[in-house]
């Protein structure tokens, strides 16, 4: 197992789709972030990137601070997030 990456879920409830993506714990949260929304933007024409979105976990309601990396959060292989 790579030990690098985690699986995590996503939801995106404005565009109400879900992906599973693996991301590197090595990356600060902002910048997954920032990823992932230029990557939403090309699959979908419905989601509108914005700067107050932010990670939430599902499980506990969780914001996570764009400043810290993966690593340094409770996320790990099947963590679930929302963007909103």
């Amino acid at each position: 197992m790579n030990k690098n990456k985690i699986l995590i879920s996503v939801e995106i409830p404005s565009i109400e789709k879900k992906y599973d993506i693996f991301i590197p714990v090595n990356k600060k949260i902002g910048t997954i972030k920032k990823l992932l929304e230029d990557g939403l933007t090309e699959l979908s024409d419905a989601y509108e990137p914005d700067e107050k979105h932010n990670f939430y976990s599902k499980d506990t309601g969780e914001i996570y601070d764009v400043n810290k990396t993966v690593r340094d959060t409770d996320l790990k292989n099947g963590s679930r997030l929302i963007i909103i």
